[in-house]
C-alpha cells in the first residue's frame, strides 16, 4: 500500500529556494511523488511514497527546527495519486492576498476534533451559543461532501473568501463560529482575517477535515472530502473515491 500525506506548517523560512534545493534531492532519492510549496512563510506539502520513504522525508523535515512541530495526516491507497514530483517557490504557501491573516504573528484559537463532535452533538459550543459552521472552500469541493449544516460560499478561490463573508454577516453574528477547510491551511488564515474583520469569536477546525476524520470519523458529515489529486475524494475511512494508477 502507498501511503499518503498531507502537511503544513507556518514558520519564517529565510531562505525558501535553499529549503527547496536541500530537501528535492531526498524526495527524488526516496521516489515520492506530490506537490511542495515553500515560501517565506512555511510549507505546504501533499506526498505519497514507500513507508519508509515518508517515514525517511519525514525525519529529514522535522530535523530543520523550524519545522520540527509540523503536524501530519495520513491515508492509504492502492495506488501513487500523482504522477510526479514538484517543488515550487511560492510566495503564500495558500494564496490569499490579504493583510491582517499572518499566521507569523500567532494562531488563531483551535477547536479540537473531539470537541466539534460534541459540539455538533450538542448544537452549541460549551457557552451554550448556536453553532456555525464555516466550509471555507470552494464551490467545487464543497459539491463533493461538507458538515451537515454548514455554511457554504459561492467561491471558486480562497482569494475570494472576504467578499463573500460579507454577505453572511448576520448569519456569523454573536455565534460559534468555526471554520474549516480540507487540511487546516485555509481556515487557520481564514479565522485570522475574520477574527480581525468584526468576527472575534472565530475559530479554526485543527486539523481541517482530514484530521477529523483521523480522530473522530465522519460524524456529522455528509459525503467525501475533495483532495486535490487523482483520488479525487477521501470517504471518512480515508478510503479514495478513484484508486488506481496515475500515468506519467
Amino acid at each position: 500500500m502507498i501511503v499518503n500525506i498531507a502537511a503544513y506548517h507556518f514558520a519564517a523560512i529565510d531562505a525558501p529556494q535553499a529549503l527547496i534545493d536541500a530537501l528535492r534531492p531526498r524526495a527524488e532519492a526516496l521516489q515520492l511523488r506530490g506537490t511542495v510549496l515553500v515560501a517565506a512563510e512555511g510549507i505546504n506539502l501533499f506526498l505519497a511514497g514507500s513507508d519508509g520513504g515518508i517515514a525517511e522525508f519525514l525525519t529529514l523535515l522535522r530535523g530543520d527546527a523550524r519545522l520540527a512541530d509540523i503536524t501530519v495526516k495520513y491515508s492509504r491507497s492502492a495506488a501513487v495519486p500523482f504522477a510526479r514530483l514538484k517543488f515550487k517557490l511560492k510566495r503564500e504557501i495558500i494564496s490569499f492576498r490579504r493583510e491582517q491573516s499572518d499566521p507569523l504573528q500567532g494562531r488563531a484559537p483551535a477547536v479540537a476534533p473531539a470537541q466539534l463532535a460534541r459540539w455538533i452533538a450538542q448544537g452549541c459550543d460549551d457557552a451554550g451559543r448556536r453553532l456555525v459552521l464555516l466550509d471555507t472552500r470552494n464551490r467545487e469541493e464543497v459539491r463533493h461532501g461538507t458538515f451537515a449544516g454548514a455554511l457554504t460560499l459561492p467561491i471558486d478561490r480562497f482569494t475570494d473568501l472576504p467578499a463573500a463573508v460579507a454577505a453572511e454577516q448576520a448569519a456569523l453574528a454573536d455565534a460559534a463560529v468555526v471554520s474549516f477547510c480540507t487540511g487546516g491551511i485555509r481556515c487557520e488564515k481564514a479565522a485570522l482575517w475574520l477574527r480581525e474583520n468584526g468576527l472575534p469569536q472565530v475559530l479554526q477546525l485543527d486539523g481541517g477535515i482530514l484530521g477529523y476524520f483521523e480522530q473522530v470519523g465522519g460524524y456529522g458529515y455528509d459525503g467525501r472530502c475533495f483532495v486535490f489529486d487523482e483520488r479525487v475524494a477521501l470517504a471518512p475511512d480515508l478510503r479514495p473515491l478513484v484508486d488506481a494508477p496515475v500515468s506519467d
